[in-house]
């Protein structure tokens, strides 16, 4: 490994368009998307919408804006979701629910990060003028706090039939989706088709260096296209990004298996730490969380000594460090930064 490689673990959203990629962009046939269409971005809408099993689909800028515009085209002002407690909808998009659209959350905490059906059962609010209204149900998949695990299809079935059965509304934040659909060989559809609204992201593992959609019935996209643009989303000849997530869906998804195996190497690092606890203890894609041993530190000191030997992670709590593998990191660099994880551990703070 060269002196001068940075290997760069902060995130899967680090990754740059590569020749191919650009090239799709340059050459994209472009309009004004809001008033009138962008072709480019009319094809990814179809494209994605059909890939998640839904009639429709609306481009936005960011994963944030599509999830809180889901999340307000389901409930109004004074309403409740159902969340579980380490999502990146109630932790990582500050509490726009609450301040752009006047909901509250009801988090739900659990060992794995991963929701069951025993866990919501009896959360749903019984009609009391006392009270808020229970309205929607959010999963996250695959989790990023949870350590990119991946909820069970059966699970999500379940939670997803209850809900219905309950006159709940059902949105996916599925940022990283397409990880669960390599990792378990389950199409798109499948996942997709089981909620009201489906959020995926673009810029992570896709490698596109923006944009996310949000996809549901024809009737719910044309009410979010009344949102984006209250929310600033609604954005002019934006084919230029489409075609660059058009790129990704056909040409960058197969390829996040190899992530998932890089991850992996990691983890293997982490195991062989004695100062250092996988946490979960097991890898589903691309996504390495491990825990610190107070006794060797915390986890800004330990990435501080990573990112002196050309290692670069994210500190994600006092004791926590995450690591995402991304198509920039190929097997050579992930064994290196796993020897690097070790050699790091090993150290006495």
């Amino acid at each position: 490994m060269s002196k001068e490689t940075v290997i760069d673990l902060r995130s899967d959203t680090v990754t740059l368009p590569n020749r191919e990629m650009r090239q799709a962009m340059l050459s994209a046939e472009l309009g004004d998307d809001v008033i009138d269409v962008d072709p480019t971005v009319e094809r990814l809408q179809r494209v994605i919408a059909e890939r998640l099993g839904h009639e429709a689909a609306i481009f936005m800028p960011s994963g944030t804006m599509t999830n809180q515009v889901g999340l307000r085209l389901h409930c109004r002002p004074g309403d409740e979701f159902l969340c579980e407690e380490r999502c990146h909808i109630f932790n990582f998009e500050q509490g726009a629910f609450a301040q752009l659209s006047g909901l509250v959350a009801r988090t739900i905490p659990t060992e794995t990060a991963l929701l069951q059906l025993s866990d919501v059962q009896s959360l749903i609010r019984p009609p009391s003028e006392h009270m808020t209204r229970t309205r929607l149900l959010c999963l996250e998949n695959t989790h990023n706090l949870g350590g990119g695990r991946i909820h069970p299809l059966e699970t999500v079935q379940e939670l997803c039939q209850w809900a219905k059965q309950n006159g709940l509304a059902t949105h996916l934040d599925g940022a990283r989706l397409f990880n669960a659909v390599v990792a378990t060989g389950i199409e798109a559809s499948r996942w997709g088709s089981l909620f009201d609204s489906v959020s995926v992201c673009f810029s992570k593992g896709l490698g596109a260096p923006v944009g996310s959609a949000l996809c549901g019935s024809r009737d719910l996209i044309d009410e979010a296209r009344f949102h984006r643009k209250l929310f600033g989303g609604a954005m002019r000849q934006s084919g230029v990004l489409a075609a660059a997530a058009l790129y990704a869906l056909e040409h960058q998804v197969d390829r996040l298996e190899e992530d998932h195996r890089h991850a992996k190497i990691l983890a293997d690092g982490v195991l062989r730490s004695e100062s250092l606890t996988l946490d979960p203890s097991a890898v589903d894609s691309n996504i390495v969380i491990f825990k610190v041993d107070p006794n060797w530190g915390t986890a800004p000191e330990f990435v501080k000594a990573l990112a002196d030997r050309d290692v670069r992670m994210m500190p994600f709590s006092r004791h926590h460090v995450r690591a995402v593998t991304h198509m920039h990191v190929d097997e050579p660099m992930a064994k290196h930064a796993a020897a690097v994880v070790e050699a790091v551990a090993a150290w006495d703070a």
